[in-house]
């Protein structure tokens, strides 16, 4: 994982007890990776006991289970450990409405707020690869033959993908379009880019 990229940034995933915060659901496991220069430098990873219970399907779709969680450190605990972690760190997520939802939801939980930027490789990829079958974690691991890293819709494996992801991003641009050094904040705003604009964005970029 190569790149020139001096900036760090962490790559998180949650896996939970379902969809939305809104409905009560929690987190019941948290993966991250720090990145930089290409790098993964650091890594965070826990099971979370939010005192729901886990349904079937959640069972069945993460592995993750009742009592594997039954003596997993409490969430609280895990969020106050992790929000040291991050910082003011940038944050990217796969689909990360998703999982930016659920750490703002767990954040207020225990009187924190998240204060950094929230990028979204999924967003992302849909502008540098188009053509990809769709735009699904597992799908675009696949798509760029990318290292895998343990089960997918596990919080860690799926964080350390996404950096896979992310570098594999930020070299293609550098290779296609000759950028040096290709930063969150452009990673950030490509996503929000309609699709017949990528083309003139980037250019623009190498400009700025």
């Amino acid at each position: 994982m190569r790149s020139t990229d001096p900036e760090t940034i962490i790559l998180l995933d949650f896996e939970t007890s379902g969809l939305s915060p809104d409905y009560g659901d929690r987190a019941i496991e948290i993966g991250a990776v720090k990145l930089r220069e290409g790098q993964v430098i650091d890594r965070f990873q826990s099971l979370m006991n939010s005192g729901v219970r886990i349904n079937s399907f959640i069972e069945n779709y993460t592995g993750i289970t009742n009592q594997m969680v039954q003596d997993a450190p409490k969430t609280a605990e895990v969020m106050q450990e992790f929000a040291g972690f991050i910082g003011t760190t940038p944050l990217v997520a796969h689909n990360a409405s998703f999982d930016r939802r659920f750490l703002d939801a767990e954040f207020k939980r225990v009187d924190r707020q998240r204060k950094q930027d929230f990028g979204c490789s999924m967003l992302t990829a849909r502008r540098i690869y188009p053509d990809a079958p769709n735009h699904k974690l597992e799908t675009l691991v696949r798509y760029k033959n990318l290292l895998t890293v343990g089960t997918f819709h596990r919080a860690l494996a799926d964080a350390e993908m996404t950096a896979h992801l992310w570098v594999a991003m930020t070299e293609d641009l550098r290779s296609d379009y000759g950028f040096d050094v290709v930063s969150f904040a452009l990673m950030r705003d490509l996503a929000k880019v309609p699709k017949t604009q990528v083309g003139t964005f980037l250019l623009n970029q190498l400009n700025v």
